[in-house]
Formats: structure tokens, C-alpha cells, sequence
């Protein structure tokens, strides 16, 4: 390609309404241009990169036997009908109307289409087990799209779905999906954690993220530096902190605490640790009637740590938390604690809540609660005299640095990070709301067992930028780089010497299969370096007049500090070792 017949647009300044780092260098860089809110142009600079993506992951796909199909944007409101969703999901959830006044959504997902492919066309376990995926446009109507790519409204994605007999069969089709996830990441380029991660509002059985490393990720990663143990925060077990409980060695004490409504004010008035404190968390739970009104409220009492945070996704897998559950309203707290917030405990309740408590607060003794009295706490309170023993013992916190790790390798670190992929282990979720069956050898039906696998193509732009910039601009990674090498020649206009090296490197570089940009656009050397270090091209090669009289070019990686002198004869090579590292 020459930068003549490309289409190269750069800015000094990032427009006010771009907020991260990758939103910023795309803009600034030309990749892409804002539409409407959430809504982007891709232009050919950011397409090539999209396309690179898109190759690699193509290429994984196919050699992981998985088959490439495509599954409309637009799709009919019944198939999400039967699994419920069309009215379980939100207003993300983009409904339109046909002339007819018959009912579509805009996809932003297609388990619903597959499976109805599947129960169709997959009628005997004879055509299992098999793997169709796709690569396309989604749309969810985010309510405050920002971050550029990171959190748009329409973005690309690859979706794989996998259908087999049994979880046995399922489960190896997930470990190959899983093993292409890690293939297709290594060719990336970039630093990334594979963790096991909440199934969340798709379902099933197992699931991992495939999560990129950088600093400005939403999402928090922990992982033990001594083994293989990772997890997203909402998943990582929390393991009692205590290895039994101890004797109660203080009498039960109600102790004046004014004004003293959070554990840390109550432990610092006492000077005592955070971690001698116990919170008290009120919940309630509703059970409807016929006509979906509220029939029986339960209240519960969860309670942590001082010194802990309440993990909501664990919550919700408590029994008879798993349908859902509010936090108690203040007419239902006082009702069954006879108190308002901030002094809540499970002591002297005037209602019976349910109570649950975290692995480690279930271990305590001598600890501190709330005396459901305003300004009052109780001191030296333990289980078995003081007060019952839990209704249920359950991991109800987040983990933090230094805890140690559930495989019993070391303790806990956390990092942050973009997730980009996800795998999951549907199970049968899909194909009993859809009743996709197949006939096994016996001639029954039954449900086929689904894999689901996704990764965010245009999402990865993004996060490679945030874990890969620095004060110049983008640094990408060689794979997915716009292009591979930028030839810069100085005075190409005025040098008949200059102009016959560039052509002649630049048709050799080509010849070699390596992905080549020549910049013929007589830019000046420094707005030429500076575009080249903001787009991300990873190696630039100068020619110039004074080079070439000593028989070298000047060869410089997008992280060197400097440029390096290289003889015009090695300049291949050094670009294909280069490029392989």
C-alpha cells in the first residue's frame, strides 16, 4: 500500500468527549469516527485492524473444526419468546416492529437462532458432535454508551456454539474451544489471563473470561503468582480466614457507641481491629401470587467481616437467595429489628430473620455487632451462647491481596483487566426452553447439550491500546497492527536515489509477504514520524539520501529509544526477525 492511495487522517488533540486512552488514540489516529452516541464509522485504518482480528480468529476457528455460517442482525421476536428472554431482558435490548406490527429484536446475541438451526437440522446423534460460529454485527441499546469500542452500542463479535449428546462430550467440545481461545490470544499479541468467571445472564455450567491486562480495566482479575488458580473477583472463593472457632474468653457486653453507625467508626471508638467487627446486611426475598403480586416477604440478615464487602453474585447462589433478592426497605428493618441502619445485629432480634453468615464471621469469637439499639454495640458476642448458630454458612465476600488462595498454592494477588472472551458450558438451558432434540441410538429424543463462545473483535482494538500506548500513541502488537513496517523516505521528491531505494524496498518487503506501508506523501520527516508513532506501525525504516551514501537505512521499533543503522542488503532480514519476535 502507498500512504497516497490510503486514506490517512490524524489530529493533534482527541475531541472533548473522548474519555480513555484507547478512545482518544483511535480518534486521533483516524481508526474511527464517532456517528452517533455508541455508534462509529470504522475507517480503513481501524478496518485493517478489525480484518486482522478477524483472520486470526478464522483461522483458529476453522483448525478447531468449528463451521463458519452467518445468523441474521434482525431476528424474529418468537424464538426469544420461547426462551423467555424477550421479555426477561431489559430495554438493552433493542425491539423494533415490522409494517406488519409483527415483533423483531436487534440481536445482541444468538443463542436463540442456533438452537432453532440445531432442532432443525441436527436429528440424529450420528451428525454430532458439531461446532457453527459466526462473525457479526450486535447492537445493545447501552443506556450511557462510552469508552469508544470498549462500550459501544453496535460493535462486532464472534460467536461459537457447539452441540453434543451429553455433558461428557460437551465438556471435551469446551476444552478445544477453550485450548483455540488460548491460541487465538497468543497470536494477538498480548498479555492476557484466562479466569473462571459467574455464568451471569446467559447461563449454564462453567464458564471462563478471557480477560487482557491493563491498568484502566473494569474488571477485577485475582490469580495466585505460584500456580494455575484465576478467577474474576464475582467468582474467586473467599476461604474462611480463621482454621476454627475459638473459646469465648469476654462476657457479652452492650457498649455506648454514639454516632457510630460503620464498623470502622465503632472499631477506631474502641480501639479495636476492623477485623474483630461483624456486619450486618438486611435482605429481603417475595413470593409472589397468581396475579404477580407480592404475597410473603422474608427478611434476611447476612453478615460479614468488618473489614469485607459484600459479594452479590455469591449472594444470589445461597438457597433461597437464588431467585432473587432486594435489600430489606427501612419499614421491614425496623419491623424485625426494632432499629433503624447502622446498628443492626443478630442479637435480641424482635422479628426471626434468616441469617446468614460469611465463612470467617461463622469462625469468629468475641466479636462486635450492632446492638439493634441506636448508638449501641455489643461486644464480645460468640456463637452457641449468645446467639444461635447461623441458619446457613456460606462464601458471601470478595477476596482481597494476601488472602489465601482456595488451591492451598500461596495467597491472592488482583490485577485489573478488559474482558474480550468468554466460554461457557450452556448445559441444556437453551434446548429444553426451545425443545431442540435429537434421536439417540435407541431412537429417543433428547436435548442436546451447548457450548457457547464469544469474543468482542472490535472490543480487542481497545484493549490492546489500553495495555499497549504510550505518550506518542498506539504500540501494536506486529499481528494486528495496520501495517506491519512503514517506509519513510526523506525528500523522496527532490532525491532520484531516495526515490529508487523506497520503490525497490518497498517491492521487495511485498514480495516477501511482509505487509508494507510507503509513505509517498512528501510530508515533512517529523509530521511523518509523528503520524507513524501515533497510528502504532511496530517497525519504521528511514531512507534518506545521507543513509544511502554510507549504504544504510535507519531501522526503529515502535518501543525503541532509538533508530538503528542497518546496511541496505540486511534490512529484510532484521524486518522478518524482527516481526517473528
Amino acid at each position: 500500500m502507498k500512504a497516497s492511495q490510503f486514506f490517512i487522517s490524524t489530529l493533534k488533540e482527541a475531541p472533548a468527549d473522548a474519555e480513555v486512552v484507547s478512545h482518544k488514540l483511535m480518534m486521533r489516529a483516524g481508526m474511527i469516527k464517532r456517528l452517533g452516541a455508541g455508534i462509529y464509522n470504522y475507517m480503513p485504518m481501524g478496518l485493517r485492524v478489525i480484518r486482522k482480528v478477524e483472520a486470526i480468529i478464522r483461522e483458529e476457528m476453522n483448525r478447531a473444526g468449528a463451521l463458519e455460517m452467518l445468523m441474521p442482525v434482525v431476528q424474529p421476536a418468537e424464538l426469544w419468546q420461547e426462551t423467555g428472554r424477550f421479555d426477561k431482558m431489559g430495554p438493552e435490548l433493542l425491539r423494533v416492529k415490522d409494517r406488519h406490527g409483527r415483533d423483531f429484536i436487534i440481536q445482541p446475541t444468538s443463542e436463540e437462532v442456533i438452537t432453532d438451526v440445531a432442532r432443525q437440522e441436527l436429528r440424529s446423534y450420528k451428525q454430532l458432535p458439531k461446532n457453527f460460529y459466526h462473525i457479526q454485527t450486535k447492537f445493545r441499546d447501552e443506556r450511557r454508551p462510552r469508552f469508544g469500542v470498549m462500550r459501544g452500542r453496535e460493535f462486532t463479535m464472534k460467536d461459537a456454539y457447539s452441540f453434543d449428546r451429553d455433558v461428557a462430550a460437551a465438556t471435551v467440545s469446551y476444552q478445544g474451544m477453550f485450548d483455540a481461545y488460548k491460541r487465538i490470544f497468543d497470536r494477538f499479541g498480548l498479555q492476557y489471563r484466562a479466569v473462571a468467571a459467574d455464568t451471569g445472564a446467559i447461563g449454564g455450567e462453567i464458564s471462563h473470561e478471557f480477560q487482557v491486562i491493563a491498568d484502566t480495566g473494569e474488571d477485577a482479575i485475582v490469580y495466585c503468582p505460584t500456580s494455575d488458580y484465576a478467577a474474576n473477583i464475582e467468582l474467586a472463593e473467599g476461604v474462611a480466614l480463621l482454621p476454627a472457632r475459638g473459646a469465648a474468653s469476654q462476657a457479652l457486653a452492650k457498649t455506648p457507641t454514639p454516632g457510630k453507625s460503620t464498623c470502622a467508626d465503632v472499631a477506631e471508638l474502641l480501639a479495636l481491629p476492623l477485623a474483630q467487627t461483624v456486619k450486618s446486611l438486611a435482605l429481603a426475598t417475595d413470593e409472589l401470587n397468581e396475579h404477580g403480586e407480592i404475597a410473603k416477604s422474608t427478611v434476611w440478615l447476612l453478615l460479614l467481616r468488618g473489614d469485607h464487602d459484600l459479594n452479590e453474585v455469591k449472594a444470589s447462589k445461597v438457597e433461597g437467595l437464588k431467585a432473587g433478592f432486594r435489600f430489606a426497605t427501612l419499614a421491614e428493618i425496623e419491623d424485625h429489628f426494632g432499629c433503624k441502619p447502622g446498628y443492626l445485629g443478630p442479637v435480641s432480634l424482635k422479628k426471626p430473620v434468616k441469617v446468614v453468615a460469611d465463612r470467617t464471621v461463622a469462625l469468629m469469637s468475641d466479636f462486635v455487632c450492632g446492638a439493634n439499639e441506636v448508638d449501641f454495640h455489643l461486644t464480645g458476642v460468640n456463637w452457641g451462647r449468645d446467639l444461635p448458630e447461623p441458619d446457613a454458612v456460606a462464601d458471601l465476600r470478595n477476596v482481597v491481596e494476601g488472602d489465601p488462595s482456595p488451591d492451598g498454592q500461596g495467597v491472592l494477588a488482583i490485577q485489573r483487566g478488559i474482558e474480550v472472551g468468554h466460554v461457557f458450558l450452556l448445559g441444556t438451558k437453551y434446548s429444553k426452553d426451545m425443545n431442540a432434540t435429537f434421536l439417540d441410538e435407541n431412537g429417543k429424543p433428547q436435548h442436546f447439550v451447548m457450548g457457547c463462545y464469544g469474543i468482542g473483535v472490535t472490543r480487542i482494538l481497545g484493549a490492546a491500546i489500553e495495555q499497549n500506548h504510550d505518550a506518542r500513541g498506539i504500540v501494536w502488537p506486529s499481528t494486528i497492527a495496520p501495517f506491519e513496517v512503514a517506509l519513510c523516505p526523506i525528500g523522496m521528491d527532490r532525491s532520484e536515489e531516495v526515490k529508487a531505494a523506497a520503490h525497490s524496498l518497498y517491492a521487495e518487503l511485498q514480495a516477501a509477504g511482509v505487509d508494507v506501508i510507503l509513505d509517498d506523501r512528501g510530508e515533512r520527516p517529523g509530521a511523518m514520524f509523528a503520524d507513524w508513532e501515533l497510528i502504532g506501525v511496530p517497525l519504521r525504516v528511514v531512507i534518506s539520501d545521507r543513509g544511502l551514501k554510507e549504504g544504510q537505512l535507519e531501522l526503529q521499533g515502535r518501543r525503541d529509544a532509538e533508530a538503528s543503522k542497518v546496511a541496505v542488503a540486511d534490512v529484510l532480514a532484521l524486518v522478518r526477525t524482527r516481526l517473528a519476535a
